[in-house]
């Protein structure tokens, strides 16, 4: 007797999935490091350019009024001795002028020990009275690190004093900024205007201060904006 043919069964091969298909799926994968480099610059350049334009069109006031119930001087370090720094002594001295010319009858100074063991307002508060305003009229707020603190804190303290509105005093490539916060912040409910300090040391502020100022604001647009609020 012959032997019984056996038929073979076709095996199957895995199918394979063409490179361009994978692409289609994930439009990132296996792209040249090149070109995910100039996307990530392209990305970078434009968050940069969003916060040129945001500094350029920030407002300087929410209010046609020329007096106001406080005005507010937002900290800025103390040397490392203690000592008021040109930058701390130019945004005092430009809000004592403004007390002395009736544009409000309240000193806030705003700032904690952010950068060294020297809380910013206790040496703010010190120049203030040094230079002639009462110390019964100057208010310390001694727990805000940064920019967005420092509006948020001086709003509550002008909430519990029954004040409601503010001359904001700062360096100038500091007032864009602190301009875009309080115009975003929830609870400045108050009416209030940016006043830039004069520069009494020429040659202190650098091209520098605008170019950290512009870093600082693509930060706030990004990232501090939404995960900073008011506690």
């Amino acid at each position: 007797m012959t032997a019984p043919v056996r038929k073979s069964v076709p095996t199957r091969r895995p199918v394979r999935r063409s490179p361009h298909a994978r692409s289609r799926k994930n439009p990132w994968h296996r792209q040249p490091p090149v070109v995910t480099a100039f996307a990530c610059i392209g990305l970078i350049l434009a968050v940069l350019l969003w916060a040129v334009i945001a500094r350029h069109f920030a407002p300087v006031s929410n209010t046609n009024r020329e007096s106001f119930d406080a005005i507010v001087v937002l900290g800025t370090p103390a040397d490392s001795d203690g000592n008021p720094t040109p930058e701390l002594l130019d945004r005092v001295t430009e809000a004592v002028h403004e007390y002395q010319r009736g544009v409000a009858p309240h000193l806030i100074v705003t700032g904690a020990a952010a950068h060294n063991r020297f809380v910013e307002a206790d040496v703010m508060a010190r120049v203030a009275e040094a230079q002639g305003v009462p110390a019964s009229q100057i208010f310390e707020e001694s727990q805000a690190r940064d920019t967005i603190q420092n509006a948020c804190y001086s709003s509550r303290l002008m909430t519990a004093h029954g004040w409601h509105s503010a001359e904001i005093v700062s360096s100038a490539p500091h007032l864009p900024r602190a301009a875009v916060i309080f115009s975003h912040l929830s609870e400045s409910k108050f009416e209030w205007r940016v006043h830039p300090a004069a520069n009494l040391t020429p040659g202190y502020y650098s091209n520098a201060a605008n170019l950290i100022e512009i870093f600082k604001t693509a930060r706030y647009l990004v990232w501090s904006r939404w995960a900073e609020s008011c506690p």
